[in-house]
């Protein structure tokens, strides 16, 4: 996974997986979704990032153990 922040086109993307992008879907204003051939979705793309993410520079990754 990767995240990206664009300071010129203030954007945040977020990839998912590695493919080739054949479909994209704008399902809320602002916010692009890029699918494969088989419908899995590859990264996200949060348009006017700066306006609706609280902090788009930092980010916090967590991994929350299994439970048995």
């Amino acid at each position: 996974m990767k995240v990206v922040y664009d300071y010129e086109t203030d954007t945040l993307t977020i990839t998912l997986r590695e493919g080739v992008v054949v479909d994209s879907d704008e399902d809320k204003p602002g916010v692009i979704l890029d699918f494969d051939a088989a419908g899995y979705l590859l990264s996200l793309e949060i348009l006017d990032a700066s306006e609706r993410v609280g902090l788009p520079t930092q980010i916090q990754y967590q991994v929350v153990p299994a439970t048995a």
